[in-house]
């Protein structure tokens, strides 16, 4: 099974139709069976296409250019999870090419609301691949030190609904340095979560950020705080940091993460 998972960082980045070009070149030169998204954004007075999704949707402009490229057959699932700079419904999404047996979406945070920025959703799909069910979520979480929205009540919200299924992988941006010690990376891994690209016999790269990004104000380091977690020992054939200018073009202020492992 081959993941991607990335926060793009959309509409907020130079060439943007170029990156998004860029990242469908990406995955369709790799044929993942899944993609995770967060930050896939969408302006607010766009019309709507279908559903709650509208014509300049980062998920689906990346759908329309992966459709040009021959890979017609992904499945997009996004929702809104808060309003981003007054001008943006910031979203999570899910491209999928297995047909999908279950889909939910839920916040974790005790607002729902669009308007307040801290407000955090879910979006999860289950699928059936080689006779087994997997189910997988794309995430993006809150900061440890923050006092109205604990991230801890926010994980364990998480874990509430993921733990429903045998196995689930959690994808995305969770706002947590590995190398802070007795905070969010350590709470992740504390609740029975393996962080893939530890567990990985082959990979490459260490950061998924550099430097001062928004959230991470002042930040001169390398950080990683983008990870795929499985609920289980999973075989990680390989993980690689993706889109950080030496394994493909940056194309977001994240970088991503691929992996393969057997299921």
């Amino acid at each position: 099974m081959k993941l991607l998972t990335i926060n793009v960082h959309a509409w907020q980045e130079h060439n943007q139709l170029e990156k998004i070009n860029e990242l469908a070149r990406v995955i369709h030169m790799n044929r993942y069976d899944a993609i995770a998204l967060q930050e896939a954004s969408q302006h607010r007075e766009v019309d709507i296409v279908y559903d709650s999704i509208r014509k300049d949707n980062y998920a689906l402009l990346l759908q329309q250019a992966l459709a040009k490229l021959g890979s017609s057959d992904f499945n997009l699932f996004w929702e809104a999870t808060h309003y981003g700079y007054d001008i943006y419904e910031e979203g999570l999404a899910l491209l999928v090419r297995h047909p999908v047996v279950n889909y939910d979406s839920f916040y974790i945070t005790e607002s729902s609301s669009l308007d307040f920025w801290k407000s955090r959703k879910i979006v999860g799909i289950t699928i059936q691949l080689n006779k087994q069910m997997i189910s997988l979520y794309s995430c993006h979480l809150g900061w440890w030190e923050d006092k109205e929205e604990s991230y801890t009540r926010q994980v364990d919200n998480l874990l509430k609904k993921a733990e429903k299924h045998e196995k689930f992988l959690l994808l995305g941006d969770f706002n947590a340095a590995s190398n802070k010690k007795n905070e969010g990376y350590d709470y992740l891994l504390s609740k029975g979560l393996y962080d893939t690209h530890v567990l990985a016999h082959e990979k490459s790269g260490e950061f998924t950020i550099q430097g001062d990004i928004a959230g991470w104000d002042g930040n001169k380091a390398g950080l990683k705080i983008d990870y795929i977690f499985a609920n289980w020992q999973a075989g990680v054939r390989h993980s690689h940091i993706i889109f950080d200018g030496n394994n493909e073009p940056i194309i977001s202020d994240h970088y991503g993460i691929e992996l393969e492992l057997s299921i």
